[in-house]
């Protein structure tokens, strides 16, 4: 029997990208299409981040979040909706005064970070195991606030996908499991090559996979020019696989790439190595996520 995982498109992101690239979606109808052709050419799960339709930027907006989710649900695509909870961390050193953040500082509290997927309840949402060094930003997700961020999740009967940019969160999200702040069997996402975390190899991946629970799921995904390499790799060490325009841009080097055309890819390559994607349903009862309609 061939083996299965199941594939995310990363649809838009938070990052600096949409002037570098046409296709990265920006409105709520813009990002739930993308969702959905995504989907069609594949993909297992959708994981969506808001934007603002004025600027690009991040929204934290409900109406948004509320928007992309309707849009997907009501064209009847059967695609596992990820929400990010991971908004609203971004700290930006000020010299003048340390204590404060400068320019693009955008700091929400766990209750914040949770209202789309407590409000919406898609079947999945990320939540991000820690602080770290995020180009010349620091991404803040303090413990307390993670611990008080889980519960929130576990309450909600949403599936938390523990994302990980660097060892310490490992051993961070393995704290949360034995404190029983994690639901089932726990799903965690290593994210390689984020400057300055871990790095995008096989040979990390073997390290942060080595240090999960028995039980625990795993998947994994590279930036830039590694995320079509990494897709491979991880499904070739048992893992689930990520691609999309929130991780990178381009199909090759310089051809600039849509969320499908990732998804494509993405799909051949696991088929060439007799690989084949989950369907919705499937991942639903494989991993216990909410049914349709919010059912379990």
């Amino acid at each position: 029997m061939a083996q299965k995982v199941m594939l995310t498109s990363a649809v838009t992101g938070a990052g600096d990208t949409t002037g570098k690239n046409p296709n990265v979606p920006v409105t709520p109808k813009e990002i739930a299409e993308s969702a959905i052709e995504s989907a069609k050419a594949g993909a297992t799960v959708a994981h969506v981040h808001a934007r603002d339709p004025e600027t690009g930027g991040i929204s934290h907006n409900l109406d948004h979040y509320r928007e992309i989710v309707d849009r997907i649900r009501e064209s009847e695509t059967d695609v596992l909706i990820n929400i990010t909870s991971g908004g609203g961390g971004d700290f930006i050193p000020n010299l003048d005064t340390p204590a404060a953040g400068g320019d693009g500082t955008d700091i929400q509290t766990p209750h914040e970070r949770h209202e789309p997927v407590g409000e919406l309840l898609p079947e999945m949402c990320t939540l991000d195991c820690g602080s770290t060094n995020f180009g010349n930003m620091i991404y803040m997700s303090p413990t307390d606030w993670l611990r008080e961020q889980a519960k929130l999740v576990k309450d909600s009967g949403v599936k938390p996908e523990l994302e990980c940019f660097d060892t310490g969160h490992i051993r961070f999200a393995n704290q949360l499991v034995q404190e029983g702040l994690i639901d089932g069997d726990p799903m965690y996402q290593f994210c390689l090559g984020i400057p300055w975390g871990a790095a995008s190899d096989v040979e990390t991946i073997s390290y942060m996979k080595g240090r999960i629970p028995e039980n625990a799921e795993w998947s994994a995904f590279g930036i830039g020019r590694m995320q079509l390499p990494m897709v491979t790799q991880a499904a070739l060490l048992g893992g689930n696989v990520r691609v999309g325009l929130e991780d990178n841009i381009f199909l090759k080097k310089g051809v600039l790439a849509t969320n499908e055309q990732l998804v494509d890819q993405a799909v051949q390559q696991l088929q060439t190595n007799n690989i084949e994607i989950m369907t919705p349903q499937e991942a639903r009862e494989k991993y216990n996520l909410r049914q349709p309609h919010g059912g379990k």
